[in-house]
């Protein structure tokens, strides 16, 4: 018996006249899930889109979005899923996203990024599914680069420096593989540091806009927690990321791996400074060890020569302006919990 996802199977339907397609995207409700949401609906009005959520409880009143709860561990109701749905594309998202956290849970983090892509593939695989697949890994499996190495191109040596990025090669190797073996339709996204609106404090960016909007709030004392400050990361705005995203799908080369970058590095330290001239207040900076890692790569800068020669991308919204976006989405998240504090 077929597993109800409370739903109706969206097979290829016909919408006024238009050709409707399901687009199914796991870890929809997560932060970068939410963006590329938003810039499908914009740029593909009238396909369905599918998300899968794990825990989270996010609905929509859109005809044209469909959440639906799963865990992608799970491997029967993986397969349920692929069934009912058939869907054209997958943007694969989902999975543990941060590599400082792995450290702490290194077996969740390789059994949660491995084992739900394995899920997604192999269920294609014997449905006899050729949905493209984006299959988005991260920059971290480039791991301990030499500085004669930057910038990283696509063909840089593979090198974890964290079961985080240990479960992303994993990944970026099991898509070459289904690709080779069962011929599917597979592109490998290396996303490089993609911060914006509505990211997780576990990331740096975010880490200290809400730290500075805290203090502009009289919630913090006028003090900055910090970890290292020398690394150098590539910025890349998270709206500019799902861009390249839906291009790859559309245009890029099955089989093939392709960094999103932004060719720039910036210290950490460089990030808080641009950060701390916007805020509102004077603020001092203290070294928390908590918030050094085990290991910490010096630069990580990324080419994006070969996405570009694809598909014409490159980055349209200024690190000035992410960085203000962040602060001054930090500040509203703020507010909103001081005004929830003020009603209970």
């Amino acid at each position: 018996m077929r597993r109800s996802f409370g739903y109706n199977p969206c097979r290829v339907t016909r919408t006024h006249s238009r050709l409707t397609v399901p687009i199914l995207i796991t870890g929809s409700s997560g932060f970068v899930g939410q963006h590329l949401i938003a810039a499908l609906r914009h740029s593909q009005p009238h396909d369905t889109l599918i998300g899968t959520m794990h825990q989270s409880t996010v609905t929509s009143t859109d005809e044209h979005i469909r959440y639906v709860r799963i865990d992608l561990c799970e491997t029967d109701a993986v397969k349920a899923l692929l069934d009912a749905i058939h869907p054209t594309v997958i943007y694969h998202l989902a999975g543990q996203s941060s590599p400082a956290y792995s450290f702490e849970a290194p077996w969740e983090t390789l059994e949660t990024n491995i084992h739900s892509q394995f899920n997604i593939l192999q269920g294609c695989y014997e449905l006899g599914l050729a949905p493209r697949i984006l299959v988005v890994t991260s920059a971290e499996i480039y791991g301990m680069v030499q500085p004669h190495e930057l910038p990283i191109t696509e063909d840089t040596p593979l090198r974890p420096a964290s079961p985080y990025s240990l479960s992303k090669i994993t990944q970026d190797m099991m898509g070459w593989q289904y690709y080779l073996c069962h011929q599917l339709p597979i592109i490998r996204a290396r996303a490089f540091n993609h911060p914006g609106p509505g990211q997780s404090e576990r990331f740096v960016i975010t880490a200290f806009a809400m730290q500075i909007a805290r203090i502009e709030a009289g919630l913090q004392e006028p003090v900055i927690r910090v970890g290292n400050l020398t690394a150098q990361r590539d910025f890349t705005d998270v709206r500019d990321v799902v861009r390249a995203y839906r291009l790859l799908i559309e245009r890029g080369q099955v089989g093939d791996a392709y960094n999103i970058a932004s060719n720039q590095a910036f210290s950490i330290a460089e990030v808080l400074e641009r950060l701390l001239s916007y805020a509102t207040t004077a603020i001092r900076t203290e070294v928390d060890p908590l918030r050094l890692r085990p290991t910490d790569i010096p630069c990580i800068q990324g080419s994006y020569e070969k996405l570009n020669a694809v598909t014409g991308w490159e980055p349209q919204i200024p690190f000035a302006d992410t960085l203000r976006a962040i602060l001054e989405d930090c500040r509203q998240r703020v507010q909103h919990d001081i005004r929830r504090s003020e009603t209970l």
